[in-house]
C-alpha cells in the first residue's frame, strides 16, 4: 500500500512517498526475504539478527515501531555532521532518495539490508569513534570500547528510538561542550574568521600602532575584549592578553610576546580542526573515568586529581620530550601504590643509549649509578674494559639507590604497565616554570610531589602528612599501598570545552592531533558550512 512518511530534517519537514507493504506483507513476502537474506548473507551478525526474526522487516514495514525507527536514522543521519562525522557518509537525503526508489519487494529488502548497515557504522562512528587510534599513532594505547552489532540493533529494539539515538554520543559535559563549540566556530569561520593576523613578534603594554590595533581586533573577534578604536596597548587590551594567555596553556603576563603572538594568529579553521579532533578523541574515550581520578593532560603539562567532575588538586608536570623514543604515550591504567625514597632502575634504553658511551669514555663516571647483574647483585667496574661492550653484548643493570639527588627524586606513584610510565618528583625544580615542559623520558614530573601524595593519603588517613613523613624520614625505600586503586588517565587533548562556555587550547606538541586530522579527513569529515 501507498504511505505517507514525515520526517524532520533540521528546520525542513521532509515528506517521504515510498512504496511500503502491509505488516503482514511485509513479513511474509517471499521476494522480501530472499533478498534480504541475500544482501546480508556476508554480515554474519545482521544474519543472525534477522535469521531470528524470520527476516522480518526492521525499518521499512508501515509499523509504528518500524516509522519511529526510521525516522530516528533520517533525523540522526541529518544531525551527524554536528558531531564532525563525514556527510557523505550519513546523508539522511540519499536514505530519502533510496526510500522513493524501493518499488519491489526486492528492492525494499535490499534497502532494509542497507539501512541496518548504515545504523550499525553510524552507531559505532558516533560512539566509539571514526578511527582506530593506534593505527593513527603507535603511542595512542587506546582501549576503545566498541558495542557489538548485535547488541546495538536489540538495544535500539528494545528501546524509544529517538531516545536511543541521542545516548549513543558520549554524554559527558565535556563532549556536550565541544558539540555547542564546534557550532560557535562554524559561523566564525563562516564570517571570515578571527580578522588580520599579527604581523609583529613583540608587544608590550604602552605601545601604540597598526600591529597594536591588529592585536586589538583579533581578541575582539575572539571575545577577550570588547570593541573599541583606541590603538594604544592600554589596560583593557593587557587584561585581555592575559586572559587569552591563561586560556592557551601560556605564562599569564599581559605582553603579547613571540609565544603569545604565535597563538593569537591561528586561525579560526585551525581551531575548529582541533575541536573535531577532540569530538573523535572523546568517542575513543566514551567511558566511566571513575569517581576519583586522576588526570595527566600531556600538552597542558598538568597532572589533577578530580573528585566527582571537581578538580581537587592540581600541579605543574613535565612530560617526555618531543624526541622519537622519549614520547609519553597515551593510556589508561590504575595507580595500586606509592614508593617513598626510591631506587632507579635505569631503562634499559637510557642505560646503553646515554651511560654505556661515557663509561667507555670514563669508567669512574657516573658513579652514582650502581651495574648490577642479573641476579641483583652489585658489580665492582675495577677491571672491566666497557669499550668491549655494545649495546647488544651490555651484560649489566643500573640502579641509582634513594637519595635527594635521585632521578626520582623522594617519591614515585606506580601504576604498573607495560610501557614503564608512572608519576614522580625530580630534583630538576627549574624545568617546572618553563611555558612548555616536554623534557623527560616518558615519564611524568610532579612539581608539588609531597602535595599530591598528602591528597591521595587523606582518603585512607587522618594524618596524611605523618604518614608519608615517617616513611621519608626512614630513609629506607617504603611502599604505601593505597587503600583503593585510582584510575590514572593519560591524555593529549588540545582543545578543551570550559564548563562554564568557551574554549581552552593548547599545542600539538607531539604532531598526533595534525595526524589525527589528516586520517578524518580521508575518511570524509569537512568543516560544517554555516548558512544564515
Amino acid at each position: 500500500m501507498m504511505g505517507r512518511i514525515e520526517f524532520r530534517m533540521g528546520k525542513v519537514m521532509v515528506s517521504v512517498l515510498a512504496l511500503l507493504f502491509s505488516t503482514e506483507l511485509a513479513a511474509q513476502s517471499i521476494g522480501f526475504k530472499q533478498s534480504l537474506a541475500q544482501y546480508t548473507v556476508s554480515e554474519r551478525s545482521i544474519s543472525s539478527f534477522y535469521r531470528a526474526r524470520d527476516y522480518r522487516s526492521f525499518w521499512t514495514g508501515p509499523t509504528v515501531q518500524e516509522r519511529a525507527r526510521l525516522q530516528a536514522l533520517i533525523t540522526a543521519f541529518a544531525d551527524a555532521d554536528m558531531h564532525g562525522l563525514p556527510k557523505a557518509r550519513f546523508n539522511a537525503e540519499v536514505v530519502v532518495s533510496k526510500l522513493r526508489a524501493a518499488d519491489s519487494e526486492s528492492a525494499l529488502g535490499q534497502l532494509e539490508a542497507e539501512l541496518t548497515k548504515a545504523f550499525l557504522d553510524y552507531a559505532s562512528a558516533v560512539r566509539s569513534g571514526l578511527l582506530i587510534p593506534s593505527e593513527i599513532d603507535e603511542e595512542i594505547v587506546r582501549k576503545v570500547r566498541y558495542s557489538k552489532p548485535l547488541d546495538l540493533l536489540e538495544e535500539l529494539e528494545a528501546s524509544a528510538p529517538q531516545a536511543f539515538f541521542k545516548s549513543l554520543p558520549p554524554q559527558s559535559r565535556q563532549y556536550m561542550g565541544l558539540v555547542k563549540e564546534k557550532l560557535r566556530l562554524e559561523r566564525q569561520v563562516a564570517a571570515g574568521g578571527w580578522g588580520r593576523p599579527v604581523s609583529a613578534t613583540d608587544l608590550k603594554p604602552g605601545e601604540q600602532g597598526a600591529q597594536v590595533v591588529a592585536l586589538r581586533h583579533r581578541l575582539v573577534a575572539m571575545g577577550y575584549l570588547s570593541r573599541s578604536y583606541s590603538s594604544t596597548y592600554d589596560r583593557p587590551l593587557t587584561a585581555a592578553v592575559a586572559r587569552f594567555q591563561s586560556d592557551h596553556g601560556l605564562a599569564v603576563t599581559g605582553q603579547a610576546n613571540k609565544l603569545t603572538l604565535e597563538q593569537v594568529n591561528i586561525a579560526a579553521s585551525e581551531r575548529l580542526a582541533s575541536v573535531m579532533v577532540a569530538l573523535e578523541r572523546e568517542r575513543w574515550f566514551n567511558q566511566s573515568l571513575g569517581a576519583r581520578h586522576i588526570s595527566v593532560n600531556l600538552t597542558d603539562f598538568k597532572a589533577k586529581i578530580v573528585d566527582f567532575d571537581r578538580v581537587t588538586f592540581e600541579t605543574n608536570s613535565v612530560v617526555g620530550a618531543a624526541d622519537d623514543d622519549r614520547r609519553s604515550p597515551e593510556f589508561s591504567d590504575t595507580m595500586e601504590y606509592m614508593v617513598v625514597n626510591p631506587s632507579w632502575y635505569v631503562p634499559r634504553s637510557i642505560v646503553v643509549g646515554e651511560y654505556l658511551p661515557m663509561l667507555q669514555e670514563d669508567a669512574a663516571s657516573v658513579e652514582y649509578l650502581e651495574l648490577r647483574d642479573d641476579l641483583g647483585n652489585v658489580v665492582a667496574r675495577d677491571g672491566l674494559d666497557f669499550t668491549s661492550f655494545d649495546e647488544e653484548t651490555f651484560p649489566f643493570g643500573m640502579r641509582q639507590p634513594p637519595s635527594p639527588g635521585n632521578a626520582l627524586g623522594l617519591v614515585k606513584f606506580m601504576f604498573p604497565n607495560r610501557h614503564n610510565i608512572y608519576l614522580h618528583d625530580t630534583p630538576a625544580k627549574n624545568l617546572f616554570g618553563r611555558e612548555v615542559r616536554a623534557f623527560s623520558h616518558g615519564c611524568i614530573r610532579l612539581a608539588d610531589p609531597f602535595d599530591f601524595a598528602y591528597a591521595l593519603l587523606a582518603a585512607q588517613s587522618d594524618t596524611p602528612k605523618a604518614v608519608f613523613q615517617e616513611a621519608l624520614d626512614s630513609g629506607e625505600e617504603v611502599q604505601i599501598d593505597l587503600a583503593r586503586r585510582i584510575p590514572v588517565h593519560i591524555i593529549y587533548r588540545t582543545a578543551l570545552a570550559r564548563p562554564e562556555g568557551g574554549l581552552e587550547f593548547r599545542a600539538d606538541v607531539y604532531g598526533r592531533d595534525a595526524k589525527i586530522w589528516q586520517a578524518l579527513q580521508r575518511e570524509g569529515v569537512v568543516m560544517g558550512e554555516i548558512t544564515g
